[in-house]
């Protein structure tokens, strides 16, 4: 009767077979080039394994790492994009300043005539109700501001200041129904009256006579005869003429150089003239 577990070579004699076949590959190794070629063939065989046993790892890794990458890319453009509002903002405030700058340069620059002090003061409230065009200046007495003083911006004539007080003053422009300014058509020299007609755009010649000079598109200036506004600074074109003959006098408008609905900044001036008058009563 064979017994069911048989009893094998002991540990120690399969330890000495283990050591001596052992011993025997390393020495076929060293001296023979027969066990290149096997190591080869059993790395080509065994390089599946190792690559399906690394494929988490690097699919793990690569994940990781472009998940890295994506929000590193994100993180820099979140940066960028706030950097460039940041700039695109810079930009905006730099471009008002410059055209806030020219503005100012040309609204210096602007007297062709009379040489003068001269003082730039920023519109702080607009009054436009029915037929009656005022603005509210930044400028009052404590700047050497006085009443009838006229105001300009870099296209023209705009008003006068009416009234003044100590850190503010208010202005009459030219296109209210109750402002009157003595002009002169520069083509001819004759002397002309125009009066407000309470819109922005237009002003009226009063009492021309049928047979006078005038032209569509004739520039008219200040004549200084008024004794309130320098001569020579440009006021309006003329852009609308009616001859009537049952009409007593000519129907004449014109339209103001200056942009009267969207001032921002205007120059009060001090005719030289007048600068002299106050040295000599001092």
């Amino acid at each position: 009767m064979n017994p069911i577990f048989e009893r094998g070579p002991s540990l120690r004699l399969r330890l000495f077979f283990a050591l001596v076949l052992s011993i025997g590959l390393m020495l076929v190794d060293r001296y023979t080039d027969s066990s290149t070629q096997l190591r080869s063939y059993l790395t080509a065989a065994v390089s599946p394994l190792i690559y399906v046993a690394s494929l988490p790892q690097v699919i793990l890794t690569g994940a990781s790492e472009q998940f890295m990458s994506h929000q590193r890319l994100l993180a820099e453009n979140d940066q960028l994009r706030e950097r460039l509002l940041r700039q695109s903002g810079n930009l905006q405030r730099l471009e008002f300043l410059q055209q806030e700058n020219n503005k100012l340069r040309e609204l210096l620059g602007s007297a062709p005539v009379t040489e003068g002090q001269r003082l730039v003061a920023e519109v702080m409230a607009v009054y436009s109700h029915p037929f009656s065009h005022q603005i509210v200046l930044n400028k009052g007495s404590n700047d050497g501001v006085t009443e009838f003083q006229p105001i300009i911006d870099e296209l023209g004539i705009l008003g006068q200041v009416v009234s003044v007080g100590p850190t503010s003053s208010r202005a009459l422009l030219i296109t209210d129904t109750t402002h009157a300014i003595s002009l002169r058509i520069e083509r001819t020299g004759v002397t002309v009256i125009a009066e407000g007609l309470g819109q922005w755009d237009r002003i009226r010649l009063v009492h021309l006579p049928h047979s006078i000079d005038i032209q569509d598109g004739d520039r008219l200036v200040t004549s200084g005869l008024d004794g309130r506004f320098p001569e020579g600074y440009p006021v309006a074109r003329v852009n609308r003429i009616q001859r009537d003959v049952s009409q007593p006098f000519l129907q004449v408008q014109a339209e103001p150089f200056a942009q009267l609905d969207r001032i921002r900044y205007v120059l009060l001036l001090w005719p030289q003239m007048e600068l002299h008058q106050q040295g000599e009563d001092d």
